[in-house]
């Protein structure tokens, strides 16, 4: 999907530099942005900051 998606279809480079750049907004867009069918459309941060909110902290274990 990322060769279909990024190196192929956003091409040509003229670089290296310009691939990683590319690569680097890619992941970027990926794991913070894009709609996650998985996850009810909503990009990932949001949906990880909606469980932080929503989910109770873990209790400490006291020494006994």
């Amino acid at each position: 999907m990322f060769k279909a998606e990024l190196i192929r279809n956003k091409g040509p480079w003229t670089g290296i530099n310009d691939v990683e750049i590319a690569v680097a907004e890619y992941i970027d867009w990926f794991n913070q942005r894009r709609l996650h069918g998985e996850l009810g459309h909503v990009p990932p941060a949001e949906f990880e900051a909606l469980h932080a909110t929503t989910t109770a902290p873990e209790t400490l274990l006291k020494a006994s």
